[in-house]
């Protein structure tokens, strides 16, 4: 099997068909068949009818597989599932709502084959009108990955790419459950290439990210794949030691020297407040990585799966 694509499927029933043709369009323009590419479609517990349409794929193509979830895990989930299984040479991942054109993929896998210092190659979108929500979000998950997660300011990671198999072998051992895409690339390869595509937009629908759906995003990559929270929060901590320790010397200076004055209530209760809300938010920082390793002791499961349709020989 040379290629194996794989589409992560949320409320896509009126995209979905469109984005198959694509491919099967696409993989015709190098004379590719059947038996050369597999699709795999992981429904993400769509509340339309996404996975009665992916079971109709199904059963009229033989190359087309099915995996549908038991409740909604999220798009990183639903890849690692279509990761698994896979069983192409090359992995290339795709939306469902036809954003990312499907024929770009040969821009990225000729960058891929044709220089061997790549690992894998991500889409990295021309510049598209987004709404004051993704404009946000997107802001937000830049500053995360490049500041927190370490990734090289010259990478653009992207859930559009082609990869080799052996990158998404090591991707899929990761089993905790919260995964992040961007963070578990570039903790396994640091041969990351970019190619520029025209995003398209959408043809139908609007995104299924909300602003807590993004906010748990951004905490996830923050505290699943970093350690820099604590260390800010050690540092948070170090600043308010010293100046504490400054304050006591500063009233011991001026006891010994007949200038202590009685500071009003207003100045007292806004330290307090101020310490009071410090060490709230380090401890909440805290708070979230215990949560994260309690959930993982008790074996919360990536994603279950609900059903499978595979008539791949």
């Amino acid at each position: 099997m040379k290629f194996s694509v794989v589409i992560p499927c949320y409320c896509s029933y009126s995209t979905l068909s469109d984005v198959v043709k694509s491919v099967f369009e696409t993989m015709a323009s190098r004379n590719y068949s059947q038996s050369d590419f597999e699709i795999i479609l992981v429904n993400d517990n769509s509340r339309d009818n996404t996975i009665e349409l992916i079971y109709e794929l199904c059963d009229k193509y033989e190359n087309i597989v099915g995996i549908d979830f038991a409740k909604n895990f999220g798009q990183a989930s639903a890849l690692m599932a279509g990761f698994r299984a896979s069983k192409g040479e090359y992995i290339i991942t795709a939306e469902d709502d036809g954003q990312s054109p499907i024929d770009e993929m040969w821009k990225m896998y000729d960058r891929l084959v044709s220089d061997d210092k790549y690992d894998i190659v991500c889409a990295k979108n021309s510049h598209v009108k987004k709404t004051l929500l993704r404009e946000f979000g997107s802001s937000a998950y830049k500053f995360m990955i490049y500041n927190l997660l370490e990734v090289p300011k010259d990478v653009s990671p992207s859930i559009y790419f082609v990869a080799r198999r052996y990158l998404i072998d090591e991707i899929t051992k990761y089993e905790n459950p919260y995964p992040l895409l961007a963070g578990l690339i570039n903790r396994s390869t640091s041969k990351i290439g970019n190619v520029e595509i025209n995003r398209r937009k959408r043809q139908a629908g609007s995104s299924g990210y909300t602003i807590k759906k993004l906010l748990g995003v951004w905490l996830n990559g923050v505290t699943a794949f970093s350690i820099k929270p604590l260390r800010i929060a050690t540092f948070i901590g170090f600043i308010f030691a010293v100046l504490g320790l400054l304050g006591v010397l500063y009233l011991i200076c001026c006891k010994i020297f007949g200038r202590l004055t009685y500071p009003g209530y207003t100045s007292t209760i806004s330290v307090i407040l101020l310490v009071g809300g410090a060490i709230l938010c380090i401890l909440g920082i805290i708070g979230e990585y215990v949560g994260r390793i309690y959930m993982c002791i008790n074996n919360q499961p990536q994603y279950v799966i609900r059903g499978i349709k595979d008539n791949r020989r």
